[in-house]
């Protein structure tokens, strides 16, 4: 186990010894607080005379793919474990008191950002609403935590990924908006018990985490392929009454690695953290794609096909 850097604090309290950590720098220390005074010791010598409640202290094996690119390996850290920690909690500690260089993405920590998710025991998740129990409960004990970066997306260094390529396929799919209105024109009203409208609501709530592109098996065998995300977010374009762009969107999921390349697996619905459908999305462009082909209306319908020369 790598050296600890914090504050191990004993506190009495009518009989009772309570043990808090508090970063600390610049070496390990152990403080032992009693009722009037303070006294600093070496760790060896706490260790030769340890407490019940450090000898209970349950650790975590934690092992964190380390590495930038293709290259990398695992490397394991053990984690002291405390009530209702999450996997960022875990990560997080590492980093602040075990090894600084560990590269990892976070921003607001309650499941609002999305900029957390990584792959825990082999599936992806956001880190920050993710508890440690919820994984070791139902996995194997011995394994402990098993985190890495999220699948089909290029790793810059360790748990940080490069989102690029996630968002360039999103401007592929036509997935933003087409304004058809001026600030001047002011606000167009929507209808919210229209059957459109319930539709684009449905997909909506999409905050850009990339969980669902990173279980996407078929994103991990086609890197054509615009996943997920890209198509359920131009789903609810589509049944935006406010865009322009129906005919573009259309077209652009239509192509080459675009919705008619899901096999329905429903992978990004199993894992998805907003409960969003992305399969019934891609299922809606597929429906709205084959009228227009049916009515000669996309590339590839025979009305545009190009004509044998004579």
């Amino acid at each position: 186990m790598r050296n600890v850097k914090c504050f191990q604090i004993l506190e009495a309290k009518g009989g009772k010894i309570l043990k808090k950590s508090l970063p600390y720098y610049s070496g390990r220390v152990t403080l032992i607080w009693g009722f009037n005074t303070l006294a600093i010791t070496k760790q060896e010598d706490l260790m030769s005379h340890p407490s019940p409640q450090l000898e209970k202290e349950k650790l975590l094996d934690v092992h964190i793919w380390r590495g930038s690119g293709d290259a990398g390996d695992y490397q394991t850290f053990q984690v002291p474990t405390q009530e209702s920690q999450t996997i960022l909690d875990v990560v997080s500690y590492i980093q602040q008191y075990v090894d600084p260089t560990l590269t990892y993405r976070f921003a607001c920590r309650v499941g609002m950002c999305g900029s957390c998710a990584m792959m825990v025991n082999g599936v992806p998740r956001w880190t920050c609403r993710t508890h440690v129990k919820k994984i070791t409960d139902t996995s194997n004990q011995a394994e402990g935590l098993i985190i890495s970066p999220l699948r089909n997306l290029p790793v810059i260094k360790d748990l940080v990924v490069d989102m690029d390529v996630f968002f360039d396929k999103w401007i592929r799919a036509e997935a933003v908006h087409h304004p058809t209105r001026s600030i001047e024109q002011g606000v167009q009203e929507v209808d919210e018990t229209s059957d459109e409208r319930q539709a684009a609501n449905a997909a909506i709530e999409c905050i850009n985490c990339a969980v669902c592109y990173a279980a996407c098996d078929v994103v991990a065998s086609n890197p054509d392929y615009l996943g997920p995300a890209a198509l359920n977010r131009a789903w609810s374009l589509v049944n935006d009454e406010r865009d322009g762009g129906r005919e573009a969107i259309l077209e652009a999921v239509s192509g080459k690695g675009g919705c008619h390349n899901c096999h329905s697996q429903q992978s990004c619905q199993k894992y998805c953290p907003n409960e969003l459908n992305p399969t019934a999305s891609i299922a809606g462009l597929k429906r709205e794609t084959a009228k227009l082909a049916l009515r000669g209306l996309l590339p590839f319908s025979p009305r545009h096909q190009p004509k044998e020369p004579v």
